[in-house]
């Protein structure tokens, strides 16, 4: 707003220009969908654009209205289809198969004030670790990551005592029984969020049970996110390192 603002004082807009920006907030209605742009200015962080259920061409369309109105944009659940829909609309913006995140850096300020560590217990965590690592890029953040140091080999965590250390913030992705979260919450003075993943055999039951045993920690410094919910996770810690 005090951009604009000052834009119409110099005269590099006009004002009818302005008006036509103030018509966009708080949000700007595109029929299908209602984009805020307000969030930015509520929670320093832009809205996210969830990819899933939406067409390639819905998406691309609302990406590159979120484009126009400037600053970094991020579309989530991705599909290869909805990559290329961006993407032929705003070519400036990345894939990312892994995350299945789909975006547009133009700002790279770090407003975090340290860093946040990602880690993941194994290799078939690592989807929800990237979307969790690609977020909080895109929210502004310093970060450090730490892939495959499960509870199977304690060792592989412990060789990690510097980032332990140092870490504002920790998302912990885990599947199976879910254990790594509680494990690194006890060696670690620092928020800690949990990330139940959709791995493992029968009995995981998609994630449910890494889900309960995350919630049922006995480390007072762990909180809990929805299963596979790595944006959720990122969005959060984005939040506690700017405080």
């Amino acid at each position: 707003m005090k951009t604009l603002l000052e834009a119409i004082r110099e005269q590099r807009i006009a004002p009818e220009e302005g008006v036509e920006y103030l018509r966009k907030l708080p949000f700007e209605d595109i029929g299908f969908a209602k984009l805020d742009h307000h969030r930015s200015l509520r929670h320093g962080m832009p809205e996210v654009i969830y990819a899933a259920g939406k067409s390639p061409e819905e998406t691309a369309e609302i990406f590159a209205r979120m484009a126009a109105h400037g600053g970094n944009v991020l579309a989530t659940r991705a599909t290869q289809e909805h990559a290329d829909a961006v993407m032929a609309t705003t070519p400036s913006a990345e894939y990312n198969q892994r995350a299945r995140t789909v975006a547009l850096v133009r700002d790279a300020t770090e407003r975090g004030k340290g860093t946040i560590a990602i880690l993941c217990a194994g290799t078939s965590d690592l989807p929800v670790a990237e979307e969790a690592a690609v977020t909080a890029r895109v929210m502004g953040n310093r970060i450090e990551l730490a892939y495959d140091i499960g509870v199977a080999g304690l060792h592989r965590l412990v060789a990690q005592c510097e980032l332990l250390s140092t870490a504002r913030v920790f998302i912990v992705c885990a599947g199976m029984e879910g254990a790594l979260p509680s494990v690194v919450a006890g060696l670690v003075g620092a928020p800690v969020i949990a990330v139940p993943t959709s791995v493992g055999y029968g009995a995981s039951f998609q994630g449910v049970t890494a889900l309960l045993a995350m919630m049922n920690s006995c480390s007072p410094n762990v909180t809990v996110v929805n299963i596979d919910n790595g944006f959720g996770a990122a969005y959060f810690a984005s939040m506690i390192n700017r405080l």
